[in-house]
């Protein structure tokens, strides 16, 4: 009861918000109150002005989020060209073809997850084949499940005779999933829901046995077991026998793992053995142990043994990419009747390629390289010989390797202009066919070039650009650009389709792509170079290249706006207050602002190997000359600014965006506006649904337009354009 009361009390509190600034603009921004609390950091006092404002179950940090997004929604709303941009995202988005991702192969057939608008969320399909898509049998539909279109499937599992599936289920984009066993047939829930498997820091995995009537799973700390603060750490794995209630789950292996552990299982296909992928949060370092028939557990490698991820091939052996004296990467074999990395021989040496997955079958290993940007795949013996290429489309990536019988592959791969689609390469032809799965999108980019530059940061290094824009456009100065980055925790750019961005294009707008270090383009001598004392590199490299497009007549600073999210979203902040005359607009997402307080965060103790802490005196410094929410100085013209959120993101802390946005209110000297949005419905974006998607398409391109001086159609004209 005494919830529900405070519940009514904030939504009383979030009306009184709305309307009072309704009636009084000039309220907006609304005054934040300053309550100062001093730290110190070996031996340097920092102040902090907003600190008040992390406290998400204080009624008045409600208030102020709700009143926040009163200030935007009147700003925005305000914004020309609103319903010509929800009718061209209702079509972009709205209009594609079905798509088709996360595939595994069962006993014959095959499972998918399936996105089709108009439907909320994608959900999952049994197929007969990749040249059946018609044949495809719903087996979870959370729009069923859950009307409202926020419950959404985190990942699924079948057993290996394709008979049961085991799925987490999460709402609201929280990412905390419970576990269900569905039967394929029927569609229907059966057995018991196991809780806690998974979480949006840890994440969460599942692996069945052998005959399908248990698995073995991720778990967390129930209530009691360890501290409050403890519960979304220290996963463990347990193992559930179906038909018994979870209580009776037995504990299996973990209880020696960081706190930070974030654990991936998977199972042999003779189903043997059971492998434990163990990272050591998000900084790029991994374990593996080994579960064989005698139901105990070895260890492959350890953290220091630079193995990144292990694959099984025939007879349970298993496949080893490391990047022990080989930072782009090299293939080990080791039998898993000596696991032990040490014994393990090289089958596929290093080369200037990096090489980003591998797949055995039963005779062939397939290497998934990336090159600079596009993808390639080649095909060795399984000791390790040569045997040419999978001809893939140029200038293209490859998403997923999917073992489709014997030696033959499935593949997804996309590009800049053509959407994703599944090819089959078959061994007895040594030929590439597309599948049925292909994807179609009311987008059409057949007006489009993709243009590679160069740009070169502060110490030399050379930046890979990418832009993509209308064939002929000017090189005048005067473009509108919007110019966007990640860099960090190994994470490569690579060639994606994205219908969204057409809407971009059309209007004669250039997309440009950074591909930072801190990223994995080049490898892990790349990542290293963007990562903690070294991360002020990254934000270096991307003003680099603002200027280069600058420069090279693309688009002057008046027409220049950036985008970026989560370490994207860092990456704005950063570039918001080390530059804030090179750009006219910025939009960030779901971001990280406060770099001295995110540690304390959830999430934010798995990103510490990624970014430090500040126990550590060098890393402290180097947080600290960086961290953009304490490098905003009063009275600096920044320039018009919107910052999204979710209300219930367990990636990044909403708190980050309130405390940077409270700050920059109230140091802007400029009358550009610096805006709020939080969506009480999503996460960090990865499960929102396709209404919220177009919504909040909707207002970011109306933001940028009109800030960069942009007219757009009417709304009828939505509908007729590529």
């Amino acid at each position: 009861m005494r919830n529900k009361v405070l519940t009514v009390t904030i939504a009383s509190l979030a009306a009184l918000a709305l309307g009072v600034l309704a009636a009084d603009p000039l309220k907006c921004p609304p005054t934040t109150e300053k309550k100062p609390v001093v730290d110190t950091y070996h031996g340097v006092r920092v102040t902090d002005d907003y600190r008040w404002l992390e406290d998400w179950s204080d009624p008045a940090v409600k208030f102020w989020s709700q009143a926040q997004n009163a200030c935007a929604r009147i700003y925005l709303d305000k914004l020309p060209g609103r319903e010509f941009l929800r009718e061209r995202f209702s079509v972009l988005l709205g209009g594609a073809s079905p798509g088709f991702y996360d595939i595994e192969a069962r006993e014959g057939a095959l499972f998918a997850m399936k996105r089709q608008p108009p439907k909320q969320q994608p959900f999952l399909v049994a197929l007969p084949s990749a040249d059946d898509p018609g044949g495809a049998r719903v087996v979870i539909d959370p729009n069923v499940l859950d009307p409202r279109g926020i419950t959404a499937i985190d990942w699924y599992v079948p057993s290996p005779d394709g008979k049961l599936v085991a799925a987490s289920l999460s709402v609201g984009g929280s990412e905390d999933g419970t576990v269900h066993v569905f039967d394929v047939a029927t569609g229907k829930e059966v057995h018991e829901a196991i809780t806690r498997v998974q979480e949006g820091t840890g994440g969460g995995s599942l692996a069945w046995d052998r005959d399908g009537k248990g698995f073995y799973y991720t778990r967390y700390p129930r209530a009691g077991e360890r501290p409050q603060m403890d519960l979304n750490f220290y996963q463990q794995v347990y193992h559930h026998t179906l038909g018994t209630p979870e209580a009776k789950d037995t504990y299996s292996i973990g209880k020696e793992w960081p706190r930070i552990a974030e654990t991936a299982l998977q199972r042999s296909d003779d189903g043997t053995h059971i492998l434990a992928t163990v990272a050591n949060g998000d900084g790029g370092e991994f374990a593996f142990y080994l579960l064989g028939p005698s139901g105990t557990w070895t260890r492959v490698a350890d953290f220091s043994d630079k193995a990144v991820s292990t694959s099984f091939g025939p007879g349970g052996d298993l496949f080893i990419l490391s990047l022990k004296d080989a930072p782009r990467g090299k293939v080990l074999r080791a039998s898993p009747k000596e696991p032990d990395i040490s014994k393990a021989v090289v089958v596929v040496p290093a080369s200037d390629a990096v090489i980003e997955s591998i797949l055995p079958t039963e005779s062939h290993l397939y290497v998934c390289d990336l090159m600079g940007g596009p993808s390639r795949i080649r095909i060795f013996d399984l000791a390790g010989k040569g045997l040419g290429e999978v001809p893939v489309t140029p200038v293209s990536s490859v998403g997923a390797l999917v073992h489709a019988g014997k030696d033959d592959l499935l593949f997804s791969s996309q590009s800049y202009l053509t959407p994703g689609a599944w090819y089959r390469y078959s061994t007895a032809s040594r030929t590439v066919s597309k599948t049925a799965l292909a994807q179609t999108s009311p987008a059409d980019f057949s007006d489009t070039e993709v243009v590679r530059t160069m740009a070169v940061s502060p110490d030399g290094t050379k930046i890979p650009l990418t832009l993509l824009m209308l064939k002929g456009t000017p090189l005048d100065g005067n473009n509108p650009v919007l110019l966007t980055g990640y860099g960090g925790f190994g994470i490569s750019e690579t060639p994606g389709f994205s219908s969204a961005r057409r809407a971009w294009i059309e209007q004669g707008g250039i997309w440009a792509i950074a591909s930072l270090r801190g990223g994995g383009d080049f490898g892990e001598e790349w990542h290293e170079a963007g990562k903690l004392t070294k991360k002020q590199n990254v934000f270096d490299d991307f003003a680099a290249c603002a200027r280069t497009l600058v420069e090279q007549k693309y688009t002057r600073p008046g027409r220049l706006a950036i985008t970026g999210g989560s370490n994207g979203g860092l990456l704005m902040g950063a570039e918001l207050t080390q530059h804030p005359e090179m750009f006219k607009a910025v939009v960030s997402h779901v971001g990280i602002y406060d770099m001295l307080r995110v540690e304390l965060s959830t999430n934010g103790s798995f990103n510490i190997p990624e970014f430090g802490t500040v126990k550590d005196p060098a890393q402290f410094k180097a947080l600290y000359a960086y961290s953009p929410y304490h490098r905003i100085k009063k009275g600096t013209a920044y320039p018009a600014s919107m910052f999204l959120t979710g209300a219930n993101d367990p990636r990044v802390d909403p708190m980050q965006s309130r405390k940077f946005v409270a700050a920059l209110q109230s140091a802007n000297g400029s009358k550009n506006p610096v805006l709020l949005r939080t969506n009480a419905k999503a996460g960090h974006g990865l499960d929102m649904s396709l209404s919220e998607r177009i919504e909040e398409n909707m207002d970011v391109y109306a933001f940028l337009f009109s800030q960069l001086g942009v007219s757009l159609p009417k709304p009828a004209e939505a509908k007729k354009g590529k």
